[in-house]
């Protein structure tokens, strides 16, 4: 089997747009919670979130055309891909699209951990009161309305998998190609995953990560009905606060996340930077509630037993845990037992 490293990240954040700047920041114990600016969310009862300023894909890829009219999730996917690339330091992307150099991109894969793309919630919106007549909508004059407003590449952006297409067309990568759909899990999964590839011997270098933007009426209007956002709306930077005996809920932030993941063998072969090694992975589900996790914390108490264990090593070993922590009351009280269980007196 074998041995799996990691050789280069990128990340887009409300912290920054660089591993550097939002390093130096979160040092410096900022935040990039604030009031939401994306769209009016004065009548809402959360007004903050977690937004990603100033950010304009030209800067990171000047020669963008083929990626005209991405959603801000994927844009974001494209940004921070270019940077574990470059960070990793493998060949150059060329002009078709391409990598140049000794690099197999046959075997060259993404996984990443996706969830439903940008919403055109002026047009849904429009249509939908265009349409309405006395108690329903018109579905007929919908459909007309619809088809007259809508933008067919807006359309298609909605679709989870297309983050992942623009970064096989970024990168001409043409090896396993998968989306983990799994929520709050689903990048830290994908990278677990991709690791699994790699292992097996799929593929010699995977890009794994995750992209996500939810910062619009539709998103803040579920997670708002589920009780499940911090309402802590005069004190922006203090909202989030996981494990806090105040805690109200989470904050909704976007972003995006990747690494380059190789086997140790074409890493060493190719002079990579090597950052880490992923040494233990392991996925389970609570099977007992669409958004509770289990009393008993049955699910991730398994999880972390199985990664242990793949990783040969025991609870005294892990020096850091990075826990989900949303700020929820019911969240972090399972969880914080959870990881007692796991780790005992080493929590």
């Amino acid at each position: 089997m074998n041995r799996v490293v990691i050789t280069g990240m990128g990340w887009i954040t409300p912290m920054g747009h660089d591993i550097e700047s939002v390093w130096k920041r979160l040092l410096a114990g900022e935040s990039g919670i604030a009031r939401t600016t994306i769209f009016n969310a004065a009548t809402f009862p959360t007004t903050i979130s977690a937004e990603v300023k100033n950010f304009r894909l030209a800067d990171h890829l000047p020669n963008h055309a083929e990626h005209e009219g991405a959603g801000r999730n994927t844009q974001f996917a494209l940004a921070a891909c270019l940077q574990a690339w470059r960070s990793a330091r493998l060949p150059a992307i060329g002009d078709r699209h391409a990598a140049i150099g000794d690099l197999d991109l046959d075997r060259v894969g993404i996984y990443l951990g996706a969830g439903e793309g940008e919403l055109d919630f002026e047009a849904y919106t429009h249509a939908a009161l265009a349409s309405w007549k006395e108690t329903a909508i018109d579905s007929v004059k919908w459909a007309q309305i619809a088809l007259e407003r809508m933008n067919a590449v807006r359309e298609c952006e909605q679709e989870p998998n297309m983050p992942l297409s623009h970064l096989a067309l970024l990168t001409g990568a043409r090896g396993p190609a998968l989306n983990c759909l799994t929520a709050c899990a689903a990048s830290t999964q994908a990278i677990g995953e991709a690791t699994e590839i790699l292992r097996r011997g799929d593929a010699d270098v995977m890009i794994g990560g995750g992209a996500h933007s939810m910062i619009h009426p539709f998103g803040v209007t579920g997670f708002n009905r589920l009780t499940a956002l911090s309402t802590m709306n005069d004190d922006p930077p203090r909202a989030s606060r996981p494990f806090d005996a105040t805690r109200g809920g989470f904050v909704l932030g976007e972003g995006a996340g990747m690494v380059v993941l190789e086997t140790l063998e074409h890493a060493t072969r190719r002079g990579a930077p090597i950052l880490a090694e992923v040494v233990g992975y392991g996925s389970t589900a609570d099977a007992f509630r669409i958004t509770d996790q289990h009393p008993d914390g049955t699910g991730a108490v398994v999880a972390m037993r199985e990664a242990l264990d793949d990783a040969k090593l025991s609870p005294a070993d892990v020096h850091y845990i990075n826990a989900h922590g949303t700020g929820t009351k019911e969240n972090d009280g399972n969880e914080t037992g959870a990881i007692k269980q796991v780790f005992g007196e080493h929590a």
